[in-house]
């Protein structure tokens, strides 16, 4: 008998004390597929020189220098201030972002914390110094389920919008469901797209898949040890009935101070990225290579980045 309180009674039954245990926060939909697509290396392109400064412990600046062979070379100034206030680890509020290029054109973001859950973000963006686009968002951020709406264009006149609306929740500690729906209007058409969601966390590996009317897109991480982490990428577009490949590697070597990013995919090209810092300066050295070999193209890079 004494044995049956003991199983019966609440902090000797299993399945409430794992009732109790809080999930985690989802968190964004944009970010379901991070860790995959970190693995992979960005492209490359002609000589690039980055310097960044960080004038006060709220203020950076960072200068680009871009020169192609293949498209226009250009210069970038871009200022960053950050707040003082952390709602988690890697968030800091407010954050104010501008990028300027010697054409004029202007991409701009500020972010702010509106409550303890509730977070927005206005991005503007202009091109040769005409109005191109802005939009902005709505986060709320619970104990384990995000919600997002976000509003983009708003024209009154030509009765024009675009509104898309995010929603995850945390299952159990590795299961994250949830959906995103797409609604546009313009010149008296208007349609809706709604994709469904999913995202299995394990130890070592991470799991997405995104389906929908429009297509379907599912992505594979796996962490192999410290030194070597895999992605694979699939997408299809029912729209444009095209499908994609992707496969990618990331190998990090800390007693050489360097790390390589490579990847192949369906349209058979082939690519790496090779990074080298140079303690202690604050320098590093990236040297990017792409041969698409269906199309019988190749391009290299090498940039330089100071601070």
């Amino acid at each position: 008998m004494g044995n049956v309180c003991a199983l019966s009674s609440p902090g000797g039954t299993w399945w409430m004390r794992r009732r109790r245990a809080p999930l985690p926060n989802p968190g964004s939909f944009d970010e379901l597929h991070k860790n995959c697509k970190e693995v992979f290396p960005q492209q490359m392109e002609g000589m690039k020189l980055i310097i960044n400064k960080n004038l006060s412990s709220h203020f950076q600046v960072c200068h680009q220098i871009h020169m192609s062979a293949v498209g226009l070379s250009g210069y970038h100034l871009n200022a960053k201030y950050i707040g003082d206030e952390q709602p988690g680890t890697n968030e800091t509020f407010p954050l104010l972002t501008g990028d300027l290029d010697n054409t004029g054109s202007l991409n701009a973001q500020a972010a702010c914390l509106l409550a303890e859950r509730v977070r927005s973000k206005a991005v503007f963006q202009t091109h040769h110094s005409k109005f191109l686009t802005w939009q902005v968002d709505v986060e709320y951020r619970g104990d384990d389920c995000t919600g997002t709406l976000t509003l983009g264009n708003p024209d009154i006149i030509n009765e024009s919008v675009i509104l898309v609306t995010h929603f995850l929740q945390s299952i159990t500690p590795r299961l994250v469901l949830g959906g995103e729906l797409v609604y546009h209007q313009r010149m008296g058409e208007e349609g809706a797209i709604l994709t469904l969601a999913g995202k299995y966390s394990a130890q070592n590996w991470v799991a997405t898949l995104n389906i929908g009317y429009g297509g379907a897109h599912a992505s594979y991480y796996h962490r192999a040890n410290q030194q070597i982490q895999v992605g694979v990428e699939f997408e299809a577009n029912t729209r444009l009935q095209e499908t994609s490949f992707a496969f990618g590697y990331h190998l990090n070597i800390p007693k050489a101070n360097m790390v390589f990013k490579g990847s192949v995919d369906s349209s058979w090209c082939v690519g790496g990225v090779l990074e080298k810092k140079l303690p202690p300066l604050p320098v590093t050295l990236a040297l990017g290579a792409f041969m698409n070999h269906w199309k019988n193209k190749f391009h290299c890079g090498f940039s330089i980045m100071v601070g």
